[in-house]
């Protein structure tokens, strides 16, 4: 059965920091490219970045400027996303997916085939 858990959201303050992981089973892991998603209440679901399979390349969405990080650890199978000077803006459910679509496809949710529960992040001012 193939899974992506998303886990490490929760409350924290504006300026706080919080790690996001993905534990991904199932499939093959090495063979995906794994992307992070997130919704706010009543907003469509925006995609924030993505690694590639061999983690050699990493794109982010411009409005996030340098506060957010992702990275892959192949042995557990696990993507991570480290989130710096969070904002009550970056408040909402965030979603790890994945996806074997080619690389210029990897900010599109639609070409996304495996996606995680999503976890939530709350983020006080």
């Amino acid at each position: 059965e193939v899974q992506l858990q998303a886990s490490g959201g929760g409350l924290v303050q504006a300026g706080g920091s919080l790690r996001l992981s993905c534990a991904a089973s199932g499939f093959t892991f090495d063979d995906y490219h794994i992307g992070w998603f997130r919704q706010a209440p009543g907003k469509e679901r925006n995609w924030i970045s993505s690694i590639s399979d061999t983690a050699d390349i990493t794109i982010y969405a411009e409005f996030l400027k340098g506060r957010f990080t992702i990275s892959r650890d192949s042995a557990k199978n696990t993507v991570y996303l480290q989130m710096n000077r969070l904002k009550p803006e970056d408040a909402a459910i965030y979603y790890c997916a994945a996806t074997k679509a080619p690389w210029r496809w990897s900010k599109i949710a639609s070409r996304f085939e495996y996606w995680g529960q999503g976890t939530l992040v709350t983020v006080s001012s």
